[in-house]
């Protein structure tokens, strides 16, 4: 039997790889080599369980991420043997000059004669399924404060389809009331501007302003184009306990200027699909066949014991065998 994942969320996420409509295998072994190259060491059940995700999504991305792959791990002096030969390594010596990956991906930052320049890189939007929204938001307000930058940090590059932008006379009026309503410390009617700017249902903007991480309210805040000053101030005074620690503050400003307003608007679209798909659950039968357990069953119907053409007080048998008395 296999046991439960040491890294938080990673169960969730492989199930969400697997299912058809996106693709966030790129993605997902990306943040697993980042988190693992973070620590110095690791125990036994750690490397285990990186090996099995690994391996398996190694062969299953593109070229350009198994190629950042392999530059993160080509210089990390604990690498796993089984995942070096798999992408073709040496072991690196903390001693030693880090060696340099072999180039995957063909460089398109010099094209040739017989190599035409590429078009600018497009993303392939891809809507997310309500479903897999809610897996995500689920997965990110599961997660710790690393794990939750790391995950914005690499939704800029995924294929999901964000929201629309706010339009930015409604966005500057939004903005400007949760300015007030944070000097004033009105959790409620911040909650209730947030839900109507980025329409969002009311009960997901409560979550994100009571989040005791603040990484959410950054999402609502780039979504909305707030200005980096302006969330600093809604930091400070909306939240006192949280706005009395200088560690939180400056860690999430810090996030919040590197934040890509593509990741928040992918986030914003991930609790709107979340919402969908609770609603959907409300409302769908418990068992498979409740629709026919609903029916009403026909009544049968009595056979009659005389049949047409037959005179009753007659007997069948004895007519067929030729007996009259």
């Amino acid at each position: 039997m296999t046991p439960a994942p040491t890294i938080p969320g990673f169960d969730g996420l492989m199930t969400l790889s697997r299912r058809e409509g996106v693709d966030i295998r790129p993605t997902l072994l990306r943040v697993l080599t980042d988190l693992y190259v973070q620590a110095h060491s690791h125990t036994s059940d750690e490397e285990k369980q990186f090996i099995e995700l690994t391996s398996r999504l190694i062969d299953q991305v593109d070229d350009a991420t198994r190629a950042a792959v392999r530059g993160r791990l080509s210089i990390y002096p604990n690498t796993p043997k089984v995942i070096l030969d798999q992408l073709a390594l040496k072991p690196a010596a903390a001693q030693q000059p880090a060696p340099v990956a072999p180039s995957v991906a063909p460089d398109i930052s010099a094209p040739t004669l017989s190599q035409p320049a590429p078009p600018p890189s497009r993303i392939v939007n891809r809507t997310m399924q309500p479903n897999d929204a809610a897996e995500i938001s689920n997965l990110f307000f599961a997660a710790n404060a690393s794990e939750r930058a790391k995950m914005l940090h690499n939704l800029a590059d995924t294929p999901l389809q964000p929201s629309a932008r706010i339009p930015l006379a409604r966005a500057e009026r939004a903005m400007h009331i949760l300015e007030m309503a944070a000097f004033a410390e009105d959790r409620e009617n911040f909650a209730r501007e947030i839900s109507e700017a980025l329409i969002l249902p009311l009960a997901i903007a409560d979550q994100v302003v009571s989040d005791p991480g603040g990484e959410p309210l950054a999402c609502c805040a780039k979504a909305l184009g707030m200005h980096g000053a302006i969330f600093q101030r809604v930091l400070l005074f909306l939240n006192p306990e949280f706005g009395t620690s200088v560690n939180n503050v400056y860690r999430l400003s810090r996030m919040y200027d590197v934040l890509t307003e593509r990741a928040a608007l992918i986030m914003v679209a991930a609790w709107r699909g979340a919402h969908l798909a609770a609603t959907r659950a409300k409302f769908r039968p418990n068992l498979y066949d409740d629709e026919r357990q609903r029916a009403r069953a026909a009544t049968p119907m009595a056979r009659p014991s005389v049949q047409p053409g037959m005179q009753p007080g007659v007997d069948v048998t004895r007519t067929r065998n030729g007996s009259g008395s």
